[in-house]
C-alpha cells in the first residue's frame, strides 16, 4: 500500500482509539497511540488476514502482548470488517466483548492477552507450530518496552534462538516511558540491542513512527535463519499534542476541549461510527 495512505489509516486509528478512551472515560492512551504505526503496517500492508474467515488456517498470527493498548488495535479491527464499527461505541462498557485488554469473544482475537511477559511466550508457541506443521504463516509479537522487566520474555527468547524461529517477529514499542517513569529508571534496558543480539536474535533498531522505514522493514527483512527483533523507536502518546512524551498520559482519559485539539492535530473532522 502507498506509504501516504498508510500515514493517513494510522492518523484516523489514532482518532477512533482517544475517541474511544474518551467516551469509555478509560483506557491507555499514551501506549495506544505510540505503537499504532506498526500495527497499521501490520494489518494494512504486511500480515496475510481475512476478515470473513478471521480463522483461516494459513492466516499469519499477531499477539498484542501489551494488551492494556488495546484501543488502536480494536479501531483496526472495526476499520477491516473483523467487527462492526458501531460496537466501538461499546468499548469498556458493561456487557461490551471489547474490554480493556484484546480477548477471544472479538473475531481476529488470537490471544486474551495484557498479563505482561505472556505474549512472546505463546508467539513461541505459535512459530513452533508452523514450523512442525510445515505452514507458511508468519507471529508477531508486540511488546511494551517496560514489559521487558519479565522474566518470562527471556525464558521465550531464549527458546526462540534454540528453535532457529525466522518465522517469529518480537516488536518492541520503545516509547522510553511506563507507569511510573522511564524505563531506564525504573529497570534500565540499555545496552538493550546487545541484549537481545546476545540472545541470538536478528535486530534492527528503526524510527517506529516512520511509516516508510517500518514498510521498508517488514517487506526486506534479511533471513539468516534467526528470529527476528525489531526496537522500534517511538513516541508515547503520538499525534496527540498534549500527551506526547509524557508519562502520565500511560493512562489518562482526554476531555472534550483535549479531544477536539486531538482531532485537529490527527487532520480528521471525527470518526464516522459515534453518533
Amino acid at each position: 500500500m502507498n506509504t501516504n495512505e498508510l500515514v493517513r489509516l494510522a492518523q484516523m486509528r489514532r482518532a477512533d482509539a482517544v475517541t474511544m478512551i474518551h467516551d469509555a472515560k478509560t483506557g491507555h492512551t499514551g501506549g495506544a497511540m505510540s505503537c499504532l504505526d506498526v500495527l497499521t503496517c501490520l494489518y494494512y500492508d504486511v500480515m496475510k488476514v481475512n476478515p470473513t474467515d478471521p480463522r483461516m488456517p494459513d492466516r499469519d498470527r499477531f499477539v498484542l502482548s501489551k494488551g492494556h493498548s488495546v484501543e488502536g488495535y480494536l479501531a483496526i479491527l472495526a476499520d477491516l470488517g473483523f467487527i462492526q464499527k458501531e460496537e466501538l461505541r461499546d468499548f469498556s462498557r458493561e456487557g461490551s466483548r471489547l474490554i480493556g485488554h484484546p480477548n477471544v469473544k472479538t473475531p481476529g482475537v488470537e490471544v486474551c492477552s495484557g498479563a505482561l511477559g505472556h505474549g512472546l511466550p505463546i508467539g513461541v508457541g505459535m512459530a513452533i507450530a508452523a514450523k512442525r506443521t510445515g505452514q507458511s504463516y508468519r507471529t508477531y509479537v508486540v511488546m511494551g518496552d517496560g514489559e521487558q522487566a519479565e522474566g518470562s520474555v527471556w525464558e521465550a527468547a531464549m527458546a526462540g534462538a534454540q528453535y532457529g524461529l525466522d518465522n517469529l517477529w518480537a516488536i518492541i514499542d520503545r516509547n522510553g516511558l511506563q507507569i511510573s517513569g522511564t524505563t531506564e529508571q525504573v529497570m534500565g534496558l540499555e545496552d538493550f540491542a546487545a541484549k537481545w543480539r546476545a540472545f541470538g536474535w536478528e535486530v534492527t533498531e528503526l524510527d517506529g513512527n516512520d511509516m516508510a522505514a517500518l514498510q521498508d522493514y517488514f517487506h526486506n527483512t534479511p533471513n539468516n535463519g534467526k528470529p527476528h527483533c525489531l526496537i522500534a523507536k517511538t513516541v508515547k502518546g503520538k499525534g496527540l499534542p498534549f500527551a506526547e512524551g509524557r508519562k502520565e498520559w500511560h493512562h489518562k482519559v482526554p476531555n472534550d476541549e483535549q479531544l477536539q485539539q486531538a482531532y485537529e492535530a490527527l487532520g480528521v473532522k471525527g470518526v464516522d461510527w459515534r453518533d
